[in-house]
């Protein structure tokens, strides 16, 4: 053909692996359940219960039952359910929590916000969750409260950290906004992460493997004491509307998000196995490619695949994003600085070195393409590619 601008638009248009490659491919899940979402949103719409309606209530019963756990409570967002689960406990200002130095930062902005100090603990290299023995030398006397966080899919070590917690009386708050789904076989029978501890949090943030269509979150106990006072705090410490028992917020899930997730929970067991699918195929084309360091599957917990996160070593983690972006295929570093390196925390008095291994992954770690929506194709130019960078790059 001649050189046209209707050609180069077929070219540019046409449907390849490369410009098909997302992080996270939202509008592809939504569309092979578009006519059932689209009918509850306007089911919402029409009865007009927009907050505390029916569909919340149901949404609550439902995931409950899916996490047996007795008592599953909706809130705004995860960084709200942390907060909200940390009020409830009656922390007082001054109190200790102790936290991961390799995470989101919300875990750590709910306890500086409540007056409270944050104490960071080392990670695992292979894991990246919460080291037990870095735990156990940071626990002093004013230590209150544990935030393990089961990061990118996969739980920490909750036996551990439970018999610890029992051993210096210390309330645990999981947050399992990562790990939604995910069974933790450490103890019996197994559990589901985030129903371990006394408190468990979750996010429903859009990209998250239960992710609604805006903000949102839930929490988790077995303990009805507590369960009330979680659910008053969600709005403005009210069990009885304008009667005000505790100090509260306003943090509510919107009906139409609880509608959306109705649907979405139907599919979490599912969502997780086409996620460890993509995971067994990167797997199986990565591991014998010199400086790649494969996420590692423990025993003692499935691993959900929020991301597919793993170390570069000798590899230069700029070139080979630089490299993949030219490939169209977009990679992402999580975290890029650990918590106690970063500005808002400075007052804390940490300094570089005192967490190795949370400084490390910060440097080495890169996460590839994970979502539902990835086939064959995408994940064979994305491996092919990633082979071709290191046979022209390793080392250098």
């Amino acid at each position: 053909k001649f050189l046209t601008i209707d050609y180069l638009r077929e070219v540019l248009t046409r449907e390849t692996p490369m410009n098909r490659i997302a992080m996270v491919d939202l509008y592809g899940q939504y569309q092979k359940l578009q006519t059932e979402i689209d009918r509850a949103i306007q089911q919402v719409i029409e009865s007009s219960a927009f907050i505390k309606g029916p569909e919340v209530k149901a949404f609550e019963k439902e995931l409950a039952r899916y996490m047996n756990v007795k008592n599953a409570i909706s809130c705004g967002n995860g960084t709200d359910a942390l907060q909200i689960s940390l009020m409830a406990l009656d922390l007082k200002p001054g109190d200790e929590v102790i936290t991961p130095a390799f995470t989101f930062g919300a875990t750590v902005e709910v306890i500086a916000l409540l007056g409270m100090k944050p104490v960071f603990a080392d990670v695992d290299p292979d894991t990246f969750n919460m080291d037990l023995r870095s735990l156990e030398s940071a626990v002093t006397s004013k230590t209150k409260a544990v935030i393990p966080v089961h990061l990118f899919g996969q739980c920490a070590d909750m036996e551990g950290i439970m018999n610890l917690a029992k051993q210096h009386e210390l309330w645990v708050i999981e947050d399992a906004a990562q790990a939604i789904g995910a069974d933790y076989h450490g103890i019996h029978p197994a559990r589901k992460a985030g129903t371990i501890g006394h408190v468990g949090c979750t996010s429903f943030f859009p990209s998250k493997n239960l992710g609604c269509f805006g903000d949102g979150g839930a929490i988790f106990t077995d303990d009805d004491n507590l369960a009330q006072d979680l659910a008053a705090i969600t709005t403005h410490g009210s069990r009885v509307k304008y009667y005000q028992d505790l100090i509260g917020v306003n943090s509510r899930l919107d009906s139409i998000q609880a509608a959306i997730l109705r649907i979405k929970l139907r599919h979490l067991d599912e969502y997780a196995g086409l996620r460890q699918r993509v995971a067994v195929y990167y797997d199986d084309m990565l591991a014998d490619l010199p400086g790649i360091r494969l996420p590692v599957r423990t025993g003692y917990s499935t691993h959900v695949f929020h991301q597919y996160t793993i170390r570069l070593e000798g590899i230069h983690r700029e070139q080979f994003r630089d490299y993949m972006k030219t490939k169209g295929i977009p990679t992402m570093i999580y975290y890029p600085v650990p918590l106690h390196l970063q500005k808002a925390y400075q007052y804390l008095g940490y300094r570089k070195g005192d967490f190795p291994v949370a400084e490390m992954l910060c440097d080495t770690v890169v996460s590839l393409p994970m979502h539902t929506e990835m086939d064959e194709e995408q994940l064979e130019y994305i491996t092919g590619n990633i082979t071709e960078f290191l046979k022209s790059n390793h080392g250098k």
